[in-house]
This record gives structure tokens, sequence and C-alpha cells, in this order.
């Protein structure tokens, strides 16, 4: 009687053991990725870029190290950088091109932004165009979107260039004035088959502003 009495605690431990299923592990979600696009500006950090958002610091300490884009996040923040400076910092490095805005100007209501990609081999520089909302468009980012492609101009021309494809950066070409006080910039892209080769041809792309300098839209204008 007394063994069994004293089997009896163990006996109740091993049966609840048995009935208790492991708990599924807590789910840990990823945290939410940066996703900028080209015509988003700067995200949620900053609605608007302007001559604030330049930074001219040194990147030196950078160019060795494994991680450099967030090597470059930390200089800024170490030389005192902008709000604006870091804000578009961070839209970059989220798109995977780790740079800086190097210099600013307005043509016409419209800001022109340089960008700075320090540890590039090729295509160092880029642009971004930003209207009068802030919004933010890469001139070098989706040159070949799909009304390009399916211009009667593009397709004679892939159809001789089947494996040309355009090499940033985009130069500016010049400037026209739009109906009801609009603006349009022209920017070429050349068109090869690989960096050191000569270019089969150049894409020129209008980016139309309206009136109060808001982005209206882009079409291919020109392929010679």
């Amino acid at each position: 009687m007394n063994t069994l009495f004293r089997s009896t605690p163990l006996l109740l431990v091993l049966a609840l053991s048995a009935c208790q299923r492991p708990q599924p592990a807590a789910e840990v979600l990823a945290p939410a990725k940066d996703v900028t696009t080209q015509t988003t500006g700067l995200g949620e950090e900053a609605t608007r870029i302007g001559p604030d958002a330049v930074w001219n610091g040194s990147v030196e300490a950078c160019r060795s190290s494994t991680a450099g884009d967030a090597c470059l996040l930390q200089a800024l923040r170490d030389s005192g950088a902008s709000a604006a400076a870091l804000a578009a910092a961070r839209t970059l490095s989220a798109q995977g091109k780790p740079g800086y805005v190097s210099s600013w100007k307005n043509v016409d209501g419209v800001g022109v932004a340089t960008l700075e990609f320090p540890f590039r081999a090729n295509t160092n520089q880029g642009t971004w165009l930003v209207d009068a909302n802030g919004l933010a468009i890469d001139v070098d980012e989706e040159v070949l979107d799909d009304s390009t492609r399916a211009a009667d101009a593009y397709r004679a021309f892939a159809a001789k260039h089947p494996e040309s494809g355009p090499f940033a950066p985009a130069v500016n070409v010049g400037s026209d004035p739009l109906p009801d006080g609009g603006l349009r910039l022209r920017y070429s892209t050349p068109l090869r088959s690989c960096h050191a080769c000569a270019d089969d041809g150049q894409l020129v792309l209008a980016y139309d502003f309206d009136a109060q300098r808001r982005f209206v839209g882009k079409q291919l204008l020109q392929l010679h």
C-alpha cells in the first residue's frame, strides 16, 4: 500500500507530461524593409528634399569596410549631417544603392539632386529630379519601361541590337517649355552591349512637369 501511494505522484506527472503538446514557437516577423521606389521621394522620414539634403563629408574610412552602407550612414551621423541628408542616404541604402546627395540645383522650379555612389567601380553618379511635392524621380531607373519597349522606334532598334541595353548615368540634354507653363527636361542614356563597348544608340526620355512643377510623366522622345 505504501509503495502504491509513493508511486502515485510520479504516475500523475508522467500522465500530465504525455498530454501536454509542445507549443509552437512564436512567429518572429522580419523587420519591414523600406521599399521606396524611384518616385516615392524620401519615404516617411522626410517628404521633401532640397538644398539641405546635400552632404560632402569624407567616406575614406568606409572604403575598406565590409558594410559600406552602414559605415556611410554612420559617417553622415558623425559629421552632423542634416535630417534630410540622412533620409536621402537611407532611401538609397534601402534600394541597394549606398550613396548620398552631393549637390543640388534648381532648374526653372524643378530640383535636380546629384547622387554620389562612392563604392561603385562604375557609374558613381546619378540624378534625382524633384518636383514641387518632393517627389524624387531617378532618371537611371526604369529607363526601359513597358511603354518604351512597346514603342515602334525601340522595337526596331532592339531587332537590330538584341544585346544592347541602357548604361547609366543619364545626361541632361536640354529643356523645353510646355503648354500652360509646363516644363520638359530631356535626359539621354547610351545603349550598348557592355561598359567598354561603343554606343549602339542614344535613348532620349522626356520628363514632364506642369505649371506648378508637379511631375506628370515621362515618355520616349527620341532614339538614334
